[in-house]
């Protein structure tokens, strides 16, 4: 494919809650042993986008360790390569990143270094399946500046969480609205983007002249009458985690068989950073329904419509229900968990209680004693 990547991964969420109080969103646990940001990066992969930079900023520690190689998806070659850049401080320069536009002006290196001609933006925070390709094939036909790719949401999901596109019969960008309060449309902007790389640099080199620093704003709503701006519809699964709402139930998608065969059985299933765990262990005494235990974790209770990640250990006479448990949670006996996300390196009690709401997941997040010294 002719085209770079880049991958913005370094905003926050306060929708997300305590979930993001020790990792950026792209790093959230997924489908129990991914993380986030492995769709896009599988589908920049499988879409061969050689070369790709991940732009992050908040609380990127384990961000970068899962970053920090790129063998798992196929961009450790002599042409190309993954990039993580930071924010850097400099004699010019003493900001972290004001926007996704400066995010990008602070490396704008990469891309004037680069020689493929056109650009593949995408937040790092989407779970979907596609082929760059596609989207580029669609650009150069309809002779666009920008596209931009589309969805239209599920009902269950607040609209005014997105920007809302208004499109022409031809596909055509002719209205855009970011977060309103009123819903105007269903169709909703992915935060995917196909750009020419020369059109990328003077854009944001122009944004900065003039102080502005947000993509979205500053270039697809300022330039929708200027510049040529079309919708790719992506007739897919798409979901965005950042809230604990949209997180949880992407999850629990995952225990859909559909869901999990497009992104894991079919051709181009999706990658992530392999630990060499052994795999789940179900002794005697435990009963699973309609749940996804990875590797590593010790089963003694009953789990069902449940997601359990890797290193968990849950305890005998434990009932956990339409619940998370995320890395390394070790559940004491005789527990019983509805209705929430546990947070990873925790340690619950024996004879606990932790009841959500369906409508109002709860986060549980109790102090870890086994690593207390």
């Amino acid at each position: 494919m002719k085209a770079i990547g880049i991958i913005l991964a370094g905003g926050n969420s306060k929708r997300m809650k305590e979930l993001t109080y020790k990792r950026a969103v792209p790093a959230m646990p997924m489908a129990g042993t991914y993380r986030a940001i492995d769709f896009v990066l599988t589908n920049m992969a499988n879409s061969h986008v050689q070369k790709v930079a991940v732009l992050t900023q908040y609380n990127a520690r384990s961000l970068n360790e899962h970053l920090s190689s790129s063998k798992w998806w196929d961009f450790g070659r002599k042409q190309g390569g993954l990039f993580v850049y930071h924010p850097t401080i400099t004699p010019v320069n003493t900001d972290w990143y004001r926007g996704t536009i400066d995010a990008i002006y602070q490396n704008i290196h990469y891309l004037k270094e680069s020689h493929e001609p056109y650009v593949v933006i995408a937040n790092g925070d989407g779970i979907y399946k596609l082929n760059f390709n596609k989207v580029l094939d669609y650009h150069i036909q309809k002779r666009a500046d920008i596209t931009m790719v589309t969805t239209t949401l599920r009902d269950w999901e607040d609209s005014s969480r997105f920007g809302q596109v208004i499109l022409d019969e031809d596909g055509k960008v002719i209205g855009f609205e970011e977060k309103p309060m009123v819903e105007a449309t269903r169709e909703v902007n992915c935060g995917i983007y196909i750009i020419r790389r020369r059109l990328l640099i003077e854009l944001i080199e122009s944004c900065v002249a003039e102080d502005r620093y947000d993509f979205v704003r500053d270039i697809i709503i300022r330039y929708r009458n200027l510049k040529s701006i079309y919708a790719y519809h992506l007739d897919a699964y798409w979901s965005n985690i950042s809230s604990v709402t949209s997180y949880f139930k992407t999850n629990m998608d995952f225990l859909n068989a559909d869901v999990r065969q497009a992104f894991f059985k079919d051709d181009d299933r999706t990658l992530t950073k392999v630990n060499d765990f052994p795999p789940a262990k179900y002794n005697p005494g435990s009963h699973v329904r309609n749940s996804l235990v990875a590797s590593g974790s010790i089963l003694n209770g009953t789990v069902e419509d449940s997601v359990i990640f890797k290193k968990s250990f849950i305890g005998s006479n434990c009932v956990i229900r339409n619940s998370i448990i995320l890395n390394d949670v070790y559940i004491g006996d005789n527990t019983v968990i509805e209705n929430c996300i546990v947070e990873s390196h925790n340690t619950i009690y024996a004879n606990s209680s932790y009841i959500g709401d369906p409508g109002n997941i709860r986060i549980v997040q109790e102090s870890n004693k086994r690593y207390i010294i």
